[in-house]
């Protein structure tokens, strides 16, 4: 088993998950490393489809990996058993992207925080008062006020449901959270708030973030480390000064490209991907983003770039990057 160093708290080595499909297996994540340091911020970011929501839920186990190593502080969590998991689960919480889904409508807001706490037997049923006075501590934590205790999901808007979602994700003290794309639901001044609160509860808790989003402007400022994926795979990996001022991967750029600049009088220059998508079904050798590169060349259809470090940290897993160092 690989271990991680004193400031490694989640290692991921070359995990896989394929879903089998009527017509083959779906790559949904294809070989994918990565570490994150405590109390940093993993920024995940890509188009639709590209695995960022199943590489969150396969490092938690919601999706059962089909290869790799998830190591957390030390310990290869897929080797664990239900029971050892379990306990494991009071580290390793998420919070989802849509908050009234995620909640159970016959729930009130007491009963959806006290729900983990309930199950992880931090508290039991007849400890009422202390599980009372724990809920309203995380109530005041994430900013709802107590009047709203035994209100119903439905009653309540998505700034306050998905501050409920937080909360709830919290209330274990967990180490690491998956956020999967937390605010993307939402209008975007509650996204302000609600990317406020994370921060700020990072700062406090001194919390470890998997960043799980669509928008590229808000993952530059939250982030310690960005990674690009596409159809399941990491073409591009690094700091965000390194990714915003020295894209390499051609799909980063073209991802860059598309982030609206709020001044009339700049001209942006976007870059417009053509062709047609790689099937994540049964996917044959070649780079996936080959057929909509400008810059493809025939190895890059038939076989595979492993990642290449242009600079410390910085990786990117391109022919064209490869040949030019």
């Amino acid at each position: 088993m690989s271990l991680t160093n004193n400031d490694t708290l989640l290692q991921v080595n070359n995990l896989k998950k394929y879903f089998p499909t009527p017509h083959g297996l779906l790559y949904a994540v294809d070989n994918v490393s990565f570490n994150i340091n405590k109390g940093d911020t993993l920024g995940v970011v890509g188009e639709s489809g590209c695995g960022k929501s199943t590489l969150g839920r396969s490092i938690l186990r919601l999706h059962e990996p089909t290869a790799g190593e998830v190591i957390f502080e030390g310990k290869n969590i897929l080797s664990l058993n239900h029971a050892q998991m379990k306990h494991m689960r009071k580290d390793m919480q998420l919070i989802f992207q849509d908050p009234y889904e995620s909640l159970n409508p016959r729930m009130t807001v007491s009963q959806a925080i006290q729900a983990p706490m309930l199950i992880q037997g931090m508290y039991k049923s007849k400890d009422k008062a202390a599980l009372e006075k724990r809920t309203l501590e995380m109530m005041d934590m994430v900013g709802l006020a107590r009047r709203l205790v035994n209100s119903y999901p439905h009653e309540l808007d998505g700034g306050r449901r998905q501050r409920i979602g937080i909360a709830r994700a919290l209330a274990l003290k967990p180490k690491f959270i998956v956020c999967d794309e937390p605010v993307s639901a939402l209008d975007v001044s509650i996204q302000a708030q609600v990317l406020n609160l994370l921060q700020d509860l990072q700062e406090q808790l001194g919390l470890t973030y998997m960043f799980i989003t669509h928008d590229l402007s808000v993952v530059k400022h939250l982030s310690t480390q960005i990674m690009v994926m596409y159809l399941g795979q990491t073409v591009e990996i690094g700091s965000p000064d390194q990714l915003f001022h020295n894209p390499c991967h051609p799909y980063t750029k073209a991802l860059l490209s598309a982030i609206p600049i709020p001044d009339p009088e700049i001209k942006m220059e976007r870059i417009q991907l053509k062709g047609e998508i790689t099937s994540p079904i049964n996917v044959g050798p070649g780079c996936r983003f080959a057929k909509r590169c400008v810059y493809a060349k025939p190895e890059c259809h038939e076989r595979s770039c492993e990642m290449t470090e242009v600079e410390s940290g910085h990786k990117v897993a391109c022919f064209m990057v490869k040949d030019m160092m």
